[in-house]
């Protein structure tokens, strides 16, 4: 049965609001497997959406990302960012803390999320776990980064997915920067700003009164040997197979199936048998 490499991002965790600053959400479930068997037959194919930011004191709380799938490889969705006493969500990577439930989240595709802190005069939040290093944790006036994400050039370009998104900054110091691989932001005494879609970023966490950004959808990349499975076609709104050279890329940014057939060089072999 023919190989493929196989790229499988989860959604990003939203961003938390605290009534001091809410921690940044962790990063989307990072798994590559870069000799991955198929056959010939259809797959079905679950892109993950980002989870919602939180928003306190109206009561909107932060979601984890949804998992991404495709075949027998599961991405978890990121964890959500701290909301006041509300604890981080654990996912693929642990969402950020902040200073009233300190610890950030646990990731188990990826890191940790960073621990809130309170300096005397600034409420900061924790950044986000990424899928190549830990969210940062706060310290004295400066909200925690989310951390960068990992790069992989299975789209024929080096791109960077699953960057944790940053802690919100109250009263004093600096609001956290979201990680590479689409984290998401948070602005001083105001909003985090969402994970770019179709990188399982994190969204940025918020003070009160103020919107967590919410977590950027997943992506699913799967990429062969063109004549190892001849002509292939993919199902939804949006994904596409590409060529590169002697390869194909299908790209899924929303869910669908991709079916898989005969390569050429297998077709051959069995007309010629037949004769």
């Amino acid at each position: 049965m023919p190989n493929i490499k196989a790229l499988v991002i989860a959604g990003g965790g939203g961003g938390g609001s605290s009534s001091g600053a809410g921690g940044g959400g962790g990063a989307g479930g990072y798994q590559y497997n870069s000799s991955f068997s198929v056959s010939a037959q259809e797959y079905s194919v679950t892109v993950g959406a980002g989870g919602q930011g939180g928003l306190y004191p109206v009561g909107r709380q932060p979601a984890n990302g949804s998992d991404s799938v495709f075949s027998t490889i599961t991405a978890i969705g990121g964890g959500h960012g701290c909301q006041y006493n509300g604890g981080a969500g654990d996912g693929g990577c642990g969402g950020g803390g902040e200073v009233f439930s300190v610890p950030g989240g646990t990731g188990s595709q990826g890191y940790d999320g960073g621990d809130g802190y309170y300096d005397g005069s600034g409420y900061l939040g924790g950044g986000g776990g990424g899928a190549g290093v830990i969210g940062e944790t706060a310290t004295y006036h400066a909200a925690g980064d989310g951390g960068d994400g990992l790069a992989n050039d299975i789209s024929g370009t080096s791109t960077y997915y699953c960057g944790g998104g940053g802690g919100g900054a109250k009263n004093a110091g600096t609001a956290g920067a979201g990680g590479l691989g689409g984290g998401g932001g948070s602005v001083y005494n105001g909003a985090g700003t969402s994970g770019t879609a179709n990188t399982g970023g994190g969204g940025g966490g918020a003070v009160h009164g103020s919107y967590g950004g919410n977590g950027g959808s997943g992506i699913v990349i799967l990429r062969w040997t063109t004549d190892d499975l001849g002509t292939c076609s993919v199902t939804g709104a949006g994904n596409a197979i590409t060529t590169d050279g002697t390869d194909s890329i299908a790209t899924f940014i929303v869910s669908g199936t991709i079916t898989f057939t005969a390569g050429a060089t297998t077709n051959a072999s069995f007309l010629y048998l037949m004769v």
